[in-house]
């Protein structure tokens, strides 16, 4: 039983949980203006975990037909018969649960919004074959997870936008941004498979040399709109250092990955990725409580 969970969790890859829920959690963080109930941060969790457990079942269940011809993901749980079909749907099933059941708990805006998650997290798989823009919906996929957090705690979404919609959307289109930067990197392992078999990427779409520049730029402008958060939300020093730190991180990222030399793109995707999620959550916790 035991082994047959932790061949669940390595199919749904839940390590890479520590790329996104950070946010999910800096946005209610930041809409409480300190620590939220508790309630709300466990059931944040938990929509979190079904959300994104549902999309990468989903994404491996579409998708496994390419990844059973990619030497680089044939041995993955679905295409090398680990975990069957009939499986994978029941993850997919229960997560979508745990999704649906946490929006309820948590509040009305949150169960009517949460129907657009499972949308463009189908939507995404698709995308390779037709356009190279999958890697900002990817994005975009995760991009929800502040403002799910947001919403979580504040219960509302006005119209015309006040500073609080402004401060989501920037969450929104920076999360987005730097998603779409690292995933572009990421793609580059399978430029030769994707190029032989008509996969869209931004790598195949406009060159290895040019991806890498929109990935640089996604992650500028990524940077760019947390400076805008600044000011938004009024932040202090601790936000102001956290920045530093994140800015370090992504020129870092870039650094170690060139146009002839994918070796580093493993350390560049995990490991610093992983830190700039974790920096932005801590450094703009510290400043919201101090």
């Amino acid at each position: 039983m035991l082994e047959k969970l932790k061949l669940y969790m390595d199919f749904v890859v839940i390590k890479h949980t520590v790329f996104a829920i950070p946010f999910a959690y800096l946005g209610s963080f930041l809409a409480a203006g300190g620590v939220p109930e508790l309630r709300v941060l466990s059931w944040v969790g938990l929509a979190f975990l079904g959300a994104r457990s549902a999309a990468m079942a989903l994404n491996n269940l579409i998708d496994r037909d390419i990844d059973a011809k990619n030497p680089r993901t044939a041995n993955r749980e679905l295409p090398s018969g680990k975990i069957s079909v009939r499986e994978v749907w029941g993850i997919i099933i229960i997560s979508y649960i745990l999704l649906f059941f946490s929006a309820y708990k948590l509040n009305p805006l949150c169960l009517k919004l949460a129907p657009i998650i499972p949308i463009t997290s189908f939507v995404y798989p698709y995308l390779k074959r037709f356009t190279p823009i999958s890697h900002y919906v990817l994005g975009l996929n995760l991009g929800y997870a502040p403002v799910g957090g947001w919403l979580a705690v504040t219960g509302v979404f006005n119209i015309p936008f006040g500073m609080p919609e402004i401060a989501m959307l920037i969450l929104l289109f920076a999360v987005t941004l730097w998603v779409a930067g690292f995933d572009t990197i990421y793609s580059l392992q399978d430029f030769d498979f994707d190029v032989k078999n008509k996969l869209y990427s931004i790598p195949t779409a406009f060159g290895v040399k040019k991806a890498l520049l929109l990935s640089f730029l996604s992650h500028v402008f990524m940077l760019a709109l947390l400076v805008g958060l600044l000011f938004v939300l009024e932040l202090g020093s601790v936000f102001i250092a956290g920045l530093f730190i994140i800015g370090i991180l992504v020129w870092y990222e870039h650094s170690i990955v060139r146009v002839d030399d994918f070796t580093n793109i493993p350390v560049a995707f995990f490991n610093v990725n992983a830190a700039v999620s974790l920096s932005m959550l801590v450094f703009t916790v510290v400043d919201v409580l101090v």
